[in-house]
């Protein structure tokens, strides 16, 4: 990821894409299947289905739980904002109209196989990250690059453990 001096307020985004030799029906058995996250992340520990969702669908809702060395654990409600089985997979974390993060992975046939992409934008709700810039307003730029580079690394290594998987 290159600078690009964003600030928070800025919503910035990251994107990584792979191609993955596996049909996209296989391919989404896989990121929909939110109980596979964890084992695929440093950060993320646990995820549930919550207020009696049991599965992906528009405006169902799950509790993630994450640990971060420098940011320590918290937990996290999110909401299903975009569904398209087969295609398209997004939520919102915390409130869906003001979200402290959007996530989507995307799902299409190419090549006889399957390119993945996950995505993700910051903000424009507050995280804890809006906390690590309350107390470093000087250092704003710096503190979203390390964060989004940080996405971008994981997102990286989450999409590297799911073409693994769909291809074995």
């Amino acid at each position: 990821m290159e600078w690009t001096g964003a600030r928070y307020a800025d919503t910035p985004t990251v994107e990584v894409r792979t191609w993955v030799d596996a049909q996209p029906e296989r391919v989404w058995a896989l990121v929909s299947d939110i109980g596979l996250m964890p084992a695929m992340s440093d950060e993320l520990q646990s995820v549930e289905w919550v207020d009696g969702a049991t599965g992906p669908a528009v405006g169902a809702r799950f509790v993630g739980r994450s640990k971060h060395e420098a940011l320590g654990e918290w937990a996290t409600t999110s909401e299903i904002v975009e569904f398209e089985p087969g295609r398209v997979f997004a939520w919102a974390v915390g409130d869906p109209a003001e979200p402290s993060a959007t996530w989507r992975f995307r799902v299409e046939p190419r090549d006889g196989g399957t390119e993945l992409s996950q995505w993700m934008r910051l903000g424009p709700g507050r995280s804890g990250l809006s906390l690590a810039i309350d107390r470093m307003p000087e250092k704003e730029q710096k503190i979203v690059f390390v964060r989004m580079r940080e996405f971008e690394r994981n997102m990286t290594a989450t999409l590297e453990c799911l073409k693994k998987r769909a291809e074995a």
